[in-house]
């Protein structure tokens, strides 16, 4: 079995075979977009006989791979990868205990510098431990980690040992990716510029205040007379029924983008068409399929936060818009590759959308990465010869950028005071775990300062740290995780530590845990934050690690099920539900009590309670629960015998001796009810129910 590769990924297949017999692991670095996918297939296909473990960041990635693999191989059949073992990095963790069975003979690390972060690596690195003399592939588009201080995984996992690497710049200039037109705007500007002048005020320096402020008034007219996104897009748009991809970077923002998306693109089709799919909607699937089925003569739009972002491509798309910000170097290649695919001859296009005057700068380093490498493509084909990139950039906002870059240059200049007070107080502390209202002795906002270079180097607010000035801010103990950042890593870590010890995540809220940490409570608060209810909302990642560990978000709703599914089994052994109020199920749940509270809802006799849904109510009707309770259902029986007494007799003068049909001594339980009617405390309905069959002249019998 064999698959056709690309001549770029032919050879890279070649050199990792070699490399790997060579040092036992290589790594090949191409570009979003190149099918390198398919190196990794190949290794499988051709060692059937061999057991190759696939790592990936998740399933939805790998089935778009194998669904690509099935259009690359006319006869392929799911029995060619029967020597594959799949599982995501997330599943590799909390398999961790039996990572012994898999002895696999291949390890491929798809997006292997996912494998960076805290957990995930962790498992990564206990596998490669246990499998010495596995040959280990690795696959990426990007070796560094730029926001975790520029890791390499390339040199932590492979020890340097790339067998292909190749740039975004490089493929396009090799003609393995189709050179796409860039078109850089921007949304979001007046906002932008109220921000611009807060940081030009901010400036203790009177006379750098007064010029930059006289060149913000310059960016505002050149603003004003730039062009607006409508004219943009229906300049640019190659296609005005073509399909796009849009990014977002959360829910708020891809609901925001999709309600002035109606505006920006009315010159090209006053009734576009919008899909989205984001990570945990369980429409995405269906979404996705409608928007690649559409062929109606409109513009088709799917927007998506996190699905598209790696490893998946999109047949039929003529282009990506980036709603930026992403701080991310690895996010935005990705995001850029969407539209980018080795074999397509049609010319894409991206439209990078930024949100900030910073944004406007960022086409500078891959725009001089693919001029490099049309250069050096040049010069190896002909040196005499000048040689045009196709890749061609339009920048609808030119002059503004370069009013900024002005003002970003005179802004700089205070950064650097800034940083040797920083310098300073590390020395004399060892660390710059500062609060936000720090103020040096002198004045110095040291505190908003510090949190601020945090802020922008997370791109949550706009502003400019270059490489050298992260270097220095690493050397004198800069922590770039916030303070919630911090203790989300915190709680996380005593959860962990519980779900290992436990093997679930059912924290009571009052829990501690030995070190004193009050998990409980944190576990409260997280899923308060899942629901935007306190508090900063948890990250994707975030509920992403949580969901790995079993998180239990709807507290209610899960000790519902759990109580459910006891009574179930309850009901598969005996039949009936039929249990007293102290009943206790075998694993110490008191089930009589929550068969009870069930009933008082259902029959609105817990005010107090939430109502059960018409699903719940099905559901415990299916397992035979009767609504009244045991003791109104016995007395009902009661009733109906003593009833049938005074029809046949004409009266309730019942011997001590006889019994109903189920045993009841019925002379007793009719004293019973003659003392709770002369005190007043049988219910209404009870008492009218008894007055039926003669009871109140029977009282006069008995007195009252």
């Amino acid at each position: 079995m064999a698959l056709f590769l690309f001549p770029h990924n032919q050879t890279a297949y070649e050199a990792a075979l070699d490399m790997i017999e060579k040092h036992g692991k290589a790594a090949v670095i191409h570009p979003t977009g190149t099918g390198k996918s398919m190196i990794a297939f190949q290794l499988v296909l051709r060692h059937p006989k061999d057991r190759v473990c696939w790592i990936s960041p998740s399933e939805y990635i790998y089935h778009t791979q194998k669904r690509s693999l099935a259009e690359a191989m006319p006869d392929f059949s799911p029995d060619m990868l029967s020597n594959l073992v799949f599982m995501t990095y997330a599943k590799l963790r909390v398999w961790d205990r039996q990572l012994e069975d898999l002895k696999p003979d291949w390890i491929i690390l798809d997006e292997f510098h996912r494998a960076g972060s805290r957990e995930w690596g962790k498992s990564v690195h206990k596998l490669l431990s246990l499998y010495p003399n596995a040959g280990i592939l690795g696959l990426s588009a990007t070796n560094v980690r730029y926001l975790d201080n520029h890791r390499d995984m390339a040199i932590e996992l492979f020890d340097g040992h790339i067998a292909s690497e190749l740039t975004l710049g490089e493929a396009i200039a090799k003609r393995i990716l189709p050179a796409p037109d860039y078109i850089v705007s921007m949304y979001a500007c007046q906002q932008e510029l109220q921000k611009l002048k807060r940081r030009i005020q901010s400036v203790g320096n009177p006379l750098m205040q007064s010029e930059n402020l006289k060149l913000l008034e310059k960016l505002k007219r050149a603003l004003e007379q730039s062009k607006g996104l409508e004219q943009t897009f229906a300049k640019h748009l190659p296609d005005f029924h073509g399909k796009y991809l849009v990014f977002c970077s959360g829910r708020e923002h891809l609901e925001e983008m999709m309600e002035k998306s109606s505006e920006w693109f009315r010159l090209a089709d006053p009734d576009p068409h919008f899909y989205s799919v984001t990570y945990g909607d369980c429409n995405a699937a269906k979404n996705y399929a409608a928007f690649l089925e559409d062929e109606s003569p409109h513009l088709k739009l799917l927007f998506s936060i996190d699905m598209l972002n790696e490893g998946v491509h999109v047949k039929g798309v003529d282009g990506v818009i980036l709603l930026r910000p992403t701080a991310s170097p690895i996010l935005y290649l990705q995001q850029v590759g969407r539209a980018l695919e080795a074999g397509k001859t049609a010319k894409p296009v991206i439209f990078d959308i930024v949100n900030n005057f910073e944004g406007l700068c960022s086409i500078d380093s891959i725009r001089d990465e693919i001029q490099a490498a049309f250069l050096g493509e040049a010069c190896q084909k002909d040196k005499g010869k000048k040689w045009e990139s196709p890749f061609r950039i339009v920048e609808e906002l030119r002059d503004c950028r370069d009013i900024f870059e002005e003002i970003k240059r005179n802004l700089m200049a205070g950064w650097e005071f800034y940083y040797q007070k920083a310098e300073e107080f590390y020395k004399e502390h060892g660390h710059l775990s500062v609060k936000r209202s720090y103020v040096t002795s002198d004045g110095l906002a040291l505190g908003a300062w510090i949190l601020t270079q945090r802020r922008v180097y997370s791109g949550k607010i706009s502003g400019t740290l270059t490489k050298g000035q992260i270097c220095r801010l690493n050397e004198i103990g800069m922590d770039w995780n916030s303070g919630s950042e911090q203790n989300f890593e915190k709680g996380y870590q005593a959860l962990l530590a519980y779900y290992q010890e436990y093997g679930n995540a059912d924290v009571k809220a009052s829990y501690v845990s030995r070190d004193g940490y009050p998990l409980g409570r944190w576990v409260g608060n997280a899923r308060r934050r899942y629901k935007e209810a306190f508090g900063k909302p948890l990250t994707n990642e975030q509920k992403k690690r949580l969901d790995d560990l079993g998180m239990i978000w709807d507290k209610t709703a899960y000790q519902w099920e759990k109580n459910y599914a006891m009574a179930k089994a309850y009901y598969e052994e005996f039949g009936d539900l039929e249990i007293l109020r102290t009943y206790v199920a075998k694993d110490g749940s008191l089930l009589g009590v929550w068969l009870d509270n069930q009933r008082a809802a259902y029959l609105g006799k817990r005010p107090d309670a939430a109502p059960l849904t018409q699903t719940q109510i099905q559901r415990l009707e299916e397992i035979g629960i009767k609504w009244e309770t045991r003791n109104e259902r016995q007395w009902i029986a009661r009733y109906k015998s003593a009833e049938i007494f005074y029809k046949t007799n004409r009266n309730l003068k019942v011997p001590a001796t006889y019994r109903t049909k189920d045993g009841c001594l019925l002379a007793k339980w009719l004293s019973r009810q003659r003392e709770q009617y002369r005190k007043h405390t049988l219910s209404k309905e009870r008492r009218e129910l008894l007055n039926r069959i003669g009871f109140e002249g029977d009282m006069d019998s008995y007195g009252r």
